[in-house]
């Protein structure tokens, strides 16, 4: 269950667009592409005050040697961390009921957690706590696809060292979701499954969203997959260990139907969704800044096996986007960008694969972390499956496409990045300003 933390859907310069037809053409082209170069797997649906603008299914949610089944807009998939948005939006239905408040302590229900008298329930929900991220540690990679009972899961937790002392900083933590989601059943004496129907599937009419279990092709369940020379079936991990910081199935559509809901007053205040939005260091409560350009917007991403997620919602517009992923390596911040792009009557970007093939010998050569004295930020150069990819801290991956010897560019963000190796370092150009690094 390896997370993604921050997207930026697009950084730093400002556009004006228009709403309009959508350019439905250029996204077409795109998927296509995506299709034909084994690029991705994946189902797109982009919305406007809750109707459908763009819809696209593509790639397989199984494949096997005697029966392949075609993903549709209703195949489901595992939303991995984005269960923390409604792990969170039911923790807040609590806070408005008077069941707990965003300043009770963890050692109220869980004494034996490092620090719990001092740790509280908005530290954890905004990943302020400290509480270790179990994912991290080597031990979870080795036994996920076990299930887990409750105080296994426990066990882990309490033994664990905390990272920093409890709201020092923002660290990300599967953890604190986890006891989040044992906190809504220890109040409410009910399984967070149950919670999970009553308080938000049945209230909005939600169809194809469950929580845990295997998958189940039967049910409309995607496998996830990998591509070397062709797709292979990734593990499976045992639901029962991310629980309510990972552990929703889904469909496009009914994610962004939570989204609507959750933005128009449906299942929480307007008070306590303020307090959702409001970014301290870079999270909300269950929710992350997800800017396009200088429109502002929230959401979440998510990760399990070789299922990506991303969802964002943009209040001002009513507007809402999901990419949900079960293979390949193109990023999905790129895909969810074209997706805006093509609403807002920015150019779509379609890459030529062709052109991005890099030699582990070449890329050899522009590996590594890149720091800047003129803007606090570091960008991470890596290498998978021929193609360099670009990661600044708190961002998602970005594919780099060749231009010319050591050039590199990002046309969905009007990118251009120059290495020279000799010397260890690079210049990023983008909207007319260009900033040195050094590896």
């Amino acid at each position: 269950m390896k997370i993604q933390l921050i997207p930026i859907v697009a950084w730093l310069f400002a556009f004006s667009a228009s709403a309009q037809q959508v350019n439905t053409t250029d996204l077409d082209r795109l998927f296509d592409s995506l299709t034909v170069h084994d690029q991705s797997m994946a189902s797109v649906l982009l919305m406007h005050k809750g109707q459908k603008v763009y819809e696209r299914a593509i790639g397989y949610a199984v494949i096997d040697s005697t029966r392949s089944v075609k993903a549709t807009p209703q195949t489901r998939y595992r939303i991995g961390s984005i269960t923390k948005t409604f792990t969170a939006t039911m923790i807040m239905q609590l806070v408005e009921e008077k069941k707990l408040t965003l300043d009770t302590h963890l050692d109220k229900y869980f004494p034996d957690i490092p620090n719990a008298s001092q740790i509280t329930i908005e530290m954890m929900l905004r990943h302020r706590s400290g509480i270790h991220n179990f994912t991290d540690d080597e031990a979870y990679w080795k036994q996920q696809t076990q299930p887990r009972t409750r105080a296994e899961m426990l066990a882990v937790f309490v033994k664990n060292k905390p990272d920093f002392a409890p709201d020092a900083e923002a660290k990300y933590s599967n953890s604190g979701y986890i006891l989040l989601g044992y906190i809504i059943e220890d109040i409410t004496k009910k399984s967070y499954e149950k919670n999970l129907q009553e308080r938000i599937l049945s209230r909005i009419g939600l169809k194809t969203t469950s929580f845990g279990g295997k998958i189940d092709p039967a049910r409309g369940d995607a496998y996830s997959y990998s591509f070397s020379k062709s797709w292979e079936k990734r593990e499976e991990t045992d639901l029962s260990q991310p629980a309510g910081a990972g552990a929703i199935v889904s469909t496009p559509g009914d994610v962004l139907a939570f989204m609507n809901a959750l933005f128009t007053g449906k299942l929480v205040s307007q008070q306590s969704l303020t307090q959702m939005t409001k970014i301290v260091d870079i999270f909300g409560i269950g929710l992350a800044p997800m800017p396009f350009y200088q429109k502002k917007g929230y959401g979440h991403t998510g990760g399990l096996d070789a299922f990506r997620t991303m969802v964002a919602y943009f209040p001002g517009d009513s507007l809402a986007g999901a990419v949900f992923s079960n293979g390949g390596d193109y990023p999905l911040n790129d895909i969810l960008i074209a997706m805006f792009s093509a609403y807002y009557k920015v150019p779509v970007v379609i890459p030529d694969f062709n052109t991005m093939q890099i030699s582990p010998e070449e890329a050899e050569r522009y590996q590594g972390v890149y720091e800047s004295k003129q803007i606090p930020l570091k960008v991470t150069i890596s290498h998978k499956d021929n193609k360099l990819f670009l990661q600044a801290t708190g961002q998602p991956a970005f594919l780099l496409t060749p231009v010319k010897k050591d050039v590199f560019k990002i046309d969905a963000v009007d990118l251009t990045m120059e290495f020279r190796p000799e010397q260890k370092e690079a210049t990023i150009t983008q909207a007319g300003q260009a900033f040195l690094f050094t590896k």
